[in-house]
């Protein structure tokens, strides 16, 4: 018996210490779902229109939704906004797909501005499209965040508001130049050495 009391206790804390080294499971994120869409949010791109990273600029606009009732917004403490993947954008993209949990979330990768939320009054930046941003279909995502940093509300413009943005390549103009040229130079260089050698053989 008391070798036997001694095996169940070994087993019991085997499994305490392995229960101790396993990870703890990941904490589900805030699902966008959940969230009330409180805040309107605007974008000054037209649908479909242009922009090039590192040179073109976007004013974003947010507020309290209209229809949300006064005082709503009381838990507000800072707004969050960022640039999303369109669809058209995320198609067989996984690195880019949304996903409801937002801890999850791949679509909207890129920080525009976080600031203090102002409660009653409309907030705005100018952001001037990064250099990193990769080309691809994007509209503005709005999150308001409490105190603790936790999402508690969004707005955003939507796909179908949805700008374009011409990544930058990292080959510059000069440089297609530069090599057009030496291109045709090694053809020119080619095509003597290729004469002065029949003319030595005929010789």
């Amino acid at each position: 018996m008391a070798r036997q009391g001694c095996v169940i206790s070994l087993s019991l804390l085997a499994v305490l210490l392995l229960g101790a080294c396993l990870p703890a499971p990941a904490a589900a994120g805030v699902l966008l779902s959940t969230l009330p869409k409180a805040l309107a949010v605007t974008a000054s791109p037209k649908p479909g229109q242009v922009l090039h990273a590192g040179v073109d600029k976007v004013t974003v606009t947010w507020s309290l939704n209209s229809t949300e009732p006064a005082g709503a917004d009381a838990a507000y403490k800072n707004v969050k906004v960022n640039l999303c993947y369109a669809p058209v954008s995320q198609k067989d993209r996984g690195w880019r797909k949304s996903n409801d949990d937002l801890s999850k979330d791949k679509a909207c990768q890129f920080k525009v501005t976080q600031q203090a939320y102002a409660a009653g009054a409309p907030g705005s930046f100018e952001y001037t499209v990064a250099r990193d941003i990769p080309s691809g279909s994007y509209y503005v995502r709005a999150y308001a965040l409490d105190a603790s940093g936790t999402q508690v509300a969004y707005g955003q413009t939507g796909a179908a508001a949805a700008f374009d943005v011409a990544g930058i390549t990292g080959i510059h103009a000069s440089i297609k130049v530069a090599a057009g040229v030496f291109s045709a130079f090694s053809v020119v260089a080619l095509a003597f050495f290729f004469v002065v050698e029949n003319r030595k053989k005929n010789k």
